[in-house]
């Protein structure tokens, strides 16, 4: 790669980052500490699960502390495999190895004088880790094939959902590099605990697909669809939330949304697919059938046992995912939420 190729490459863009958006305690609480510690030249740690934002994280960072004139330059570390990594953030020299027809500067050289972002740090290999160890601590390091000490001025930001304590434990990352690393470990809140930001976030992402879609007006959601959206656990985060929003929003056929698909691999074809499950529902509506005429159970009994068996055996063939069940027996969400609160433990351990 030709030195002006690999300029154009790492060159960052000058566009400040999207902005974050929530007006929850744990949303706060997080955007406070880190413009606090924005301002301190020292290594921060972003830990938090995927889809939570860490990225964005780690950019407002970059454009809150006094190198936010500087390049912000970013790696995802999970992305390489572990033999170009080491190449990747140290650059090589020519000759270092087959296929290596010329120098080529690292992302540290890129970054000097402002920030490198190493998303998914725990999976830098060990020998990378000693290199990095040596940037932190002396502000040196040696391009792959060389011995010549190349000096720069970085502050490192790493993010990460791993146990790095955990790692270091096992051996599987170097001690003293999560030592320097942590001088600040922030802990990116997962929107399950941000209550108050799910329909904050929903309706942003709403009104850009609107726009991105051309529309003039943007759908507004239901009161269904926004109890789905408020009481659904969002293992993806704010990902999965803009993606769950994107294609509601597409998929909305007037000015409301009142159907949120969770799950976009849910077959229509589920009963055919479970054949056991199919089988087991159709011998118990058989054993009802059956026995009704001559049970002595009153009506109301066997009213309830019918429902209880029919919403169980609903939330067992859409996968406990209420709202797609609730459709599937004809009903809407809060009469079948109704019918759950109704019977409780009985539905779930029938």
């Amino acid at each position: 790669m030709s030195e002006s190729r690999q300029d154009r490459e790492y060159t960052p863009r000058t566009a400040s980052p999207g902005e974050a958006i929530g007006e929850s305690e744990p949303f706060l609480l997080f955007q406070e500490r880190l413009s606090k510690v924005a301002a301190v030249e020292r290594p921060v740690l972003l830990i938090g699960e995927r889809g939570t934002g860490k990225e964005l994280a780690a950019k407002k960072l970059h454009y809150l502390s006094n190198r936010w004139s500087g390049p912000c330059i970013t790696l995802n570390c999970a992305a390489l495999s572990p033999t170009l990594i080491e190449s990747e953030l140290f650059g090589y020299e020519k000759g270092a190895f087959t296929g290596a027809e010329s120098r080529r500067t690292g992302r540290f050289e890129a970054a000097d004088g402002g920030t490198l972002f190493l998303d998914e740090i725990g999976n830098i290999p060990m020998e990378a880790q000693e290199k990095i160890l040596r940037v932190v601590e002396y502000g040196s390091f040696e391009r792959v094939g060389s011995t010549s000490q190349v000096e720069v001025d970085v502050r490192i930001v790493g993010a990460t959902n791993a146990n790095l304590p955990a790692m270091a434990d096992k051996g599987e990352f170097k001690r003293d590099l999560l030592d320097r690393l942590s001088f600040e470990v922030l802990f990116l809140p997962p929107l399950r605990v941000r209550e108050e930001d799910i329909m904050v976030l929903a309706r942003h992402f709403s009104g850009r697909m609107a726009y991105e879609l051309g529309w003039d007006h943007v759908p507004e959601f239901n009161s269904e669809a926004v109890d789905a959206l408020e009481n659904y656990s969002w293992p993806g985060n704010i990902r999965e939330l803009k993606n769950v929003v994107e294609r509601a929003v597409y998929s909305a056929e007037d000015d409301l949304i009142d159907q949120i698909m969770f799950n976009p691999f849910t077959s229509p074809y589920a009963d055919i697919e479970n054949p056991d499950l199919n089988e087991k529902v159709r011998q118990e509506q058989q054993r009802q059938t059956t026995t009704l005429p001559t049970t002595r159970r009153s009506l109301k009994d066997a009213v309830k046992n019918l429902e209880i068996s029919m919403v169980h055996d609903a939330l067992t063939l859409c996968r406990h995912n209420q709202k797609a069940a609730a459709k599937h027996l004809g009903l809407t969400y809060d009469q079948f939420r109704g019918l759950v609160k109704k019977y409780g433990r009985e539905v779930l351990d029938l």
